[in-house]
């Protein structure tokens, strides 16, 4: 049986979380940090992370970037690992998950889902073959319209592994809006769209001399989210300090 420390766990994914986990037999709830205390739980919640004294052999985290600071100090104190699922990390934030890896084990994921893995497993292997054969390559990713970041941690994961596929030779461009020319052969273009409740699509084309191939994932519910964070949960508790990934967990 797994213990889980739900950080995050009235929001959106923290609820979805616990659901799921109320069904699993090989996991439990033990506690759940949450700013926002005005749900009905059936395990004991904190509204802050230093305020938790129960123990757990991990924590899954689906809070923001803002608390988690907060969360790095107390799993490297607690030597509790992490499944951090939080994006849009500042550089000064990265490097302190980096450090703090030294002493705890940590899974970061920009996308929790097996399609989304699979697919970044493929798209190394596309690029070998289409980048360097010319085709320029962009990226459209559209997200529902509560969503705070722009683009998408999956987005940059997915454009990062085209990338080190390519040897790094490329740069990223977000906004075409305030230049007058053409596109350059060594760039990826990201673009976000933010609208309705769309639960996450990404698309990454690659454009060639008359063909286009194009590769596209598409989320119906945040539970496949859920799904792989709890598997990452499991698979990530008594694990040694270092950094983790779900490619750890799932076996290609």
């Amino acid at each position: 049986m797994t213990k889980i420390l739900l950080h995050g766990c009235n929001g959106r994914m923290g609820r979805m979380i616990t659901e799921l986990v109320r069904n699993d037999a090989d996991a439990e709830i033990v506690a759940g940090v949450d700013s926002y205390t005005g749900v009905a739980n059936d395990y004991p919640v904190y509204d802050s992370i230093e305020k938790c004294d129960l123990d757990a052999d991990v924590v899954i985290d689906f809070s923001n970037a803002g608390a988690v600071d907060a969360l790095l100090d107390h799993c490297v104190e607690k030597k509790v690992p992490v499944v951090l699922c939080t994006t849009g990390l500042s550089e000064a934030q990265l490097a302190k998950v980096q450090e703090a890896s030294g002493k705890t084990a940590i899974l970061k994921s920009a996308n929790m889902s097996m399609g989304i893995n699979l697919l970044l497993k493929l798209l190394k292997d596309a690029a070998k073959v289409l980048g360097n054969a010319g085709y320029d390559i962009e990226l459209v990713e559209r997200h529902h319209n509560q969503k705070l970041d722009a683009p998408s941690g999956t987005a940059l994961a997915l454009a990062d592994s085209v990338n080190e596929a390519l040897n790094g030779e490329y740069h990223y461009v977000y906004d075409r809006s305030q230049v007058r020319q053409k596109r350059d052969e060594k760039e990826i273009g990201i673009s976000a769209v933010r609208g309705g409740t769309i639960v996450g699509e990404h698309e990454v084309i690659f454009a060639g001399t008359d063909e286009v191939i194009e590769f596209k994932h598409s989320a119906y519910s945040r539970n496949v989210f859920a799904k792989g964070a709890v598997e990452a949960a499991k698979f990530l508790a008594g694990k040694e300090p270092g950094m983790y990934d779900m490619s750890d967990v799932i076996q290609f």
